[in-house]
């Protein structure tokens, strides 16, 4: 009776990883198909000019904030009609002086300062005392080690023009990339999440997801919403679902690229992960049983929508499937699990790194013309045992904390230091 047990488990968790495997495939072939298409000049309508809000959350950030408020004086977007403000989330260095240099410069930034009584509660707290100060119809977020293009308004504004759209995602590029081969692997997963997946879901209609910078939201819907969720650790993965599950579409612009400061050693990489992990298996138990229930989504997105909520518990099934498989070998097993077996190499070594395919990042990378740095692949290997350790120890803090009724939305920032300067012009 455990044996058959068992091989129900291994065959239900072959399919899921199989479901995965087919997602991503379907989702590089469409991106192959399309780009054969040549991409025309950005056009946008000169009379949709709507006023814009730049919400900057900033605690302790004082090498990377001026780097990005210098590159907010060049936007190209009619100052008239923006504004910057900076969120100065309780920082005990000069983050605040700073912003104020620059504040008095240039009257369209503003900062806000939260102090140690009101600040600290978490990224999504800071951006909602932003949001209470913001104007704009449209609200933009962009973090603090970001350097976006000068023309980056424009592009993500213009898709607000069509009325079903809620909010729009840009790309993310590794602007510190030649610093090690850990922001190199960082770079290869960014290649393969948003050159590759985040079009794909874009191009088929599915759910493209807010990676909570490079992008934002129209005014009215995200205050309809009540605002950012401040009990999620990933309140950009909140939203998403949100803007959907009320009837609104996420929009991904491939061409508004912004460069960030990815983390450049293990024990970062480990804290970065580990918090959006734990954030979005808190996302999935909150809204797993919305997608099901909601008249708003269509099948695909359903589909679309579940596959992506649960897709940091993929290294931790992967994982599980290994162990019951090995089980299975030693103790018997029948013919119909020995054939599902080869799915399980095949699933562990596909979904590597931050959950991004082999192939969709070998794709990725030889649109963009990184044919370099497509040797460093198998290394993801590596990277995507590692994420087994940070997904399944986030998973276990999330129930250790449920069970004890802990606040889970500390905000464990990611510490910047200023490396992807050097890597900028003037």
């Amino acid at each position: 009776m455990i044996i058959e047990t068992l091989e129900v488990i291994f065959l239900f968790l072959t399919a899921f990883m199989i479901a995965y495997l087919v997602r991503h495939y379907v989702f590089t072939l469409t991106v192959l198909r399309r780009n054969k298409k040549v991409r025309g000049k950005v056009t946008v309508d000169a009379k949709y000019e709507p006023t814009v809000s730049i919400l900057i959350p900033a605690r302790d950030e004082e090498k990377v904030i001026g780097r990005l408020l210098q590159r907010m004086t060049k936007l190209t977007y009619p100052h008239n009609k923006l504004q910057v403000l900076t969120i100065d989330d309780a920082s005990s260095d000069s983050t605040r002086q700073i912003a104020e240099e620059y504040s008095k410069r240039h009257p369209f930034i503003e900062v806000l300062h939260r102090d140690k009584k009101t600040g600290g509660k978490g990224k999504a707290s800071a951006m909602n005392s932003g949001l209470a100060r913001s104007t704009g119809e449209i609200v933009l977020c962009f973090d603090a080690d970001y350097y976006p293009q000068r023309d980056i308004v424009e592009k993500l504004v213009k898709e607000f023009n069509d009325p079903v759209v809620g909010a729009v995602q840009g790309r993310p590029v590794v602007l510190n990339e030649a610093k090690n081969v850990v922001t190199r692997l960082v770079t290869l997963e960014r290649i393969g999440g948003y050159r590759i997946d985040q079009e794909a879901r874009d191009n088929l209609g599915l759910i493209p997801q807010f990676g909570g910078t490079v992008g934002g939201f129209r005014r009215s819907i995200l205050e309809k919403l009540g605002g950012f969720d401040e009990s999620m650790l990933t309140e950009d993965t909140d939203l998403t679902f949100q803007v959907y599950l009320a009837g609104f579409k996420v929009r991904y612009v491939g061409d508004a690229e912004c460069y960030e400061e990815a983390v450049d050693n293990w024990k970062a990489y480990w804290r970065q992960r580990h918090r959006w992990a734990r954030g979005h298996m808190q996302v999935c138990f909150k809204h797993t049983p919305r997608v099901l229930r909601s008249k708003k989504l269509n099948a695909k997105e359903k589909i679309d929508g579940l596959l992506l909520l649960h897709v940091y518990f993929m290294p931790v099934l992967t994982l599980v499937s290994f162990f019951v498989g090995v089980t299975l070998i030693l103790f018997g097993s029948s013919q119909l699990v020995n054939a599902f077996w080869f799915f399980v190499p095949v699933s562990f070594y596909s979904l590597v790194g931050n959950f991004a395919p082999f192939f969709e990042i070998g794709i990725g990378a030889y649109l963009d013309g990184r044919t370099r740095i497509q040797w460093l692949i198998p290394l993801l290997l590596f990277v995507y045992s590692y994420n087994i350790l940070i997904c399944t120890k986030a998973l276990l803090d999330l129930f250790v904390a449920k069970m004890l009724r802990k606040s889970q939305s500390d905000w464990a920032k990611t510490q910047h230091r200023g490396n992807g300067n050097s890597y900028i012009g003037n």
